[in-house]
């Protein structure tokens, strides 16, 4: 019976635990939504644009992009960036908070993305453990460039 009452308090305060990370996310994004310049999409995606780059190209889902990016917990901890250096990728070969931002976007700008964890990587996080399940994501994202795939890969 010992173990069946220790495994019962675990797994309660497990979920509790789940409930806590789950309402600070939530309060989190809440508070973001109301900032100056913050857009919500109907998916819950929010977004800031810091710089606009006038009236550059669009990418579409089917196109390849170029950019600078750094990515934070909500915390402000960094768990990844591209450290000046581009990066390039197919726009719909990523988490879907992505995708969709990345087609708001035109060449030139720079965007802050606050992508809940739905859109992200969810109720399993990454496989190798850096982001959490149930994490929402913070990003700093400069579009540079964009161009057609090119034989099932990018051109630059």
């Amino acid at each position: 019976m010992p173990a069946l009452r220790t495994l019962a308090l675990s797994l309660a305060f497990a979920a509790a635990s789940t409930v806590a990370v789950a309402d600070a996310n939530a309060d989190y994004l809440a508070a973001n939504a109301k900032k100056p310049g913050v857009t919500t999409t109907a998916s819950g995606l929010q977004y800031r644009v810091i710089k606009s780059g006038g009236h550059g190209i669009k990418p579409r889902r089917t196109d390849c992009v170029s950019v600078y990016y750094k990515g934070t917990f909500t915390d402000g901890r960094v768990f990844d960036e591209s450290h000046g250096t581009p990066i390039a990728f197919p726009v719909n070969r990523v988490i879907a908070g992505w995708t969709e931002a990345l087609q708001l976007m035109r060449t030139g700008d720079e965007f802050e993305l606050a992508i809940p964890s739905g859109l992200a990587y969810g109720a399993n996080g990454t496989p190798d453990g850096t982001i959490p399940p149930n994490t929402p994501l913070v990003f700093d994202v400069t579009l540079l460039k964009v161009a057609p795939v090119k034989d099932g890969r990018c051109p630059f």
